[in-house]
């Protein structure tokens, strides 16, 4: 979906198909034809913008054959798809039973990344939509904060000095311009958007900055002005953003608040929990933790990172931090000019949510995802965006 800001740019918004986890080519152009179009169908639109992720395998398949990447461009304008923007944060293995911390490997520090970030931007090149110049993929943070070290740190600096060097002659070859922007997560290296600014300027590359996603900063208690009025006088570029929401308990001491988070302790993602005291951020890697004993503190809100759907929050006594969202974009693009271009709504956790709040089948997911995205728009509508055919 397309919509034009007040300063006359055009403001892409897709939805990340990493809800729809596929490891071959051949799965991803199923997930086109089983979801993604649908979605498209259920919106009305001509054109939906996907968020695409690529495992290892389909990126892999895709460089190596010209051919198979030329089908891919013919596969997404047969079914009204666009891609922008790709999800370069899972490496493989995302619709595993179990991906808690595998999500963070390889990391910036193992060449493998390098690589396969490389081989992402360049099917992106190929797969632009005609009219548009500018792609964008979002990474993972740097690392899992346990086991990286100075040397590790080194490592990550000089694969990022490369691939920004990749992608100034990637440019130069294909005349299309590829960014690439880390993704702060709590737990990790770079959890939050201040941890972001001084591995940026160490590398003091325009094609490398931040992607904001509003569920991470919501769960860090960052507060989205200020973080991002930061990350503007830093001049660390907004390359793109992840429209997500946390799942937020007011009240964790409450036993009834304790049973109700309890139902999104589940055994496929990593649902770290954070809580601000006067003594600063405290937290767990994951909610169980949380929920053991007296691990976290619990005078004050819990915030776990857990992708509620955007358009339904869960049920009292829990909610979602959808007012962090909201206060997000009103920042990104309803000022003046906006500070990034490409907007992606990333609820990957549709089946990890308590069994009563799951889709139940294709239909309801696509019914839901359609949903979020209705949303979305009416918030960018309401700051003034237009939306385009």
């Amino acid at each position: 979906m397309r919509f034009r800001h007040p300063d006359g740019t055009t403001v892409h918004l897709a939805y990340c198909t990493n809800v729809h986890p596929a490891e071959t080519l051949d799965g991803v152009l199923a997930q086109l034809r089983d979801h993604c179009e649908p979605v498209r169908r259920r919106l009305g639109r001509d054109r939906l913008g996907i968020g695409l992720w690529l495992a290892r395998d389909a990126a892999h398949a895709l460089v190596s054959d010209p051919s198979a990447l030329r089908d891919l461009r013919c596969e997404l304008d047969r079914r009204g798809l666009e891609v922008v923007t790709l999800n370069g944060f899972p490496y493989e293995g995302f619709g595993a039973e179990e991906v808690k911390y595998r999500v963070y490997k390889p990391d910036w520090a193992d060449p493998e990344r390098l690589d396969h970030t490389t081989a992402l931007a360049r099917v992106l090149t190929g797969i632009l939509p005609d009219d548009v110049t500018e792609g964008t993929v979002s990474t993972l943070p740097l690392a899992w904060r346990t086991a990286y070290d100075d040397g590790s740190a080194d490592k990550a600096r000089t694969a990022l000095l490369t691939l920004a060097e990749r992608l100034d002659a990637l440019q130069e070859l294909t005349g299309r311009s590829i960014r690439v922007g880390l993704e702060p997560e709590p737990g990790c290296v770079v959890e939050t958007t201040g941890d972001a600014v001084a591995p940026l300027a160490a590398i003091a590359h325009h094609r490398i900055g931040i992607c904001v996603d509003t569920c991470h900063l919501a769960t860090s208690f960052e507060d989205p002005h200020t973080a991002l009025d930061a990350l503007t006088a830093a001049r660390v570029p907004v390359v793109k953003s992840q429209l997500s929401a946390a799942l937020h308990a007011e009240h964790p001491h409450l036993p009834e608040v304790r049973e109700a988070l309890a139902a999104f302790d589940e055994p496929r993602f990593l649902h770290q929990t954070r809580t601000s005291t006067a003594a600063g951020l405290r937290g767990t890697d994951d909610l169980g933790a949380a929920l053991a004993g007296d691990a976290l503190p619990d005078g004050a809100p819990w915030r776990a990172h857990f992708h509620v759907p955007l358009h339904a929050a869960p049920a009292a006594p829990l909610t979602s931090t959808l007012p962090v969202l909201k206060s997000a974009l009103t920042r990104l693009v309803g000022g003046p000019h906006p500070l990034t271009r490409h907007l992606e709504v990333e609820t990957y956790t549709w089946q990890a949510l308590p069994p009563e709040l799951r889709p139940r089948g294709r239909t309801q997911l696509a019914d839901g995802i359609a949903a979020e995205l209705t949303l979305a728009r009416d918030l960018l509508t309401d700051l003034g965006l237009k939306e385009l055919p």
